[in-house]
């Protein structure tokens, strides 16, 4: 899980900077050469959203996400790693949700063939699929965490 954890940091790295490219050529075009834009800010919302979601895992498995930690700090030997395993167990069930909502709202998406109503109007699919995996990601990296009992 750590492998794949890093591949999805690495793709969310790519989109990331996709994204700020994209902002780049919509200034370009709207400012310099005095056009209207038409797929550029929606494809950075997407392109920046599925990079958060995409690098969550990462973000989980390195510890680099934002903890008050006063308490678990004070705790030390048994309390302490049951009470990083309930938050961590409260985490992992509403990533759990997170996924079940993605995944359906993909297959909705997929099978409506729901588009995002835009001048761009690319299918409504594309963008949901990344945050779906991302969830399921981050979801599989809880469990991971869990087993490992490194928390």
């Amino acid at each position: 899980m750590d492998v794949v954890s890093l591949g999805a940091a690495f793709l969310a790295g790519i989109l990331l900077a996709l994204g700020v490219l994209s902002v780049v050529h919509m200034v370009f075009v709207r400012y310099v050469m005095g056009e209207s834009t038409v797929w550029q800010t929606e494809f950075t919302t997407f392109a920046i959203a599925a990079s958060m979601l995409l690098a969550a895992a990462y973000v989980l498995k390195t510890g680099g996400h934002v903890a008050v930690t006063v308490l678990p700090d004070a705790l030390h030997g048994l309390p302490k790693r049951l009470m990083r395993l309930s938050a961590s167990l409260v985490g992992l069930a509403f990533c759990l949700a997170l996924t079940f909502g993605c995944w359906y709202y993909f297959y909705e998406a997929w099978a409506f063939e729901w588009t995002t109503g835009t001048i761009w109007n690319p299918p409504l699919w594309v963008p949901v699929l990344p945050v779906a995996v991302g969830a399921s990601l981050l979801s599989l990296q809880y469990l991971a965490e869990i087993l490992r009992a490194e928390l």
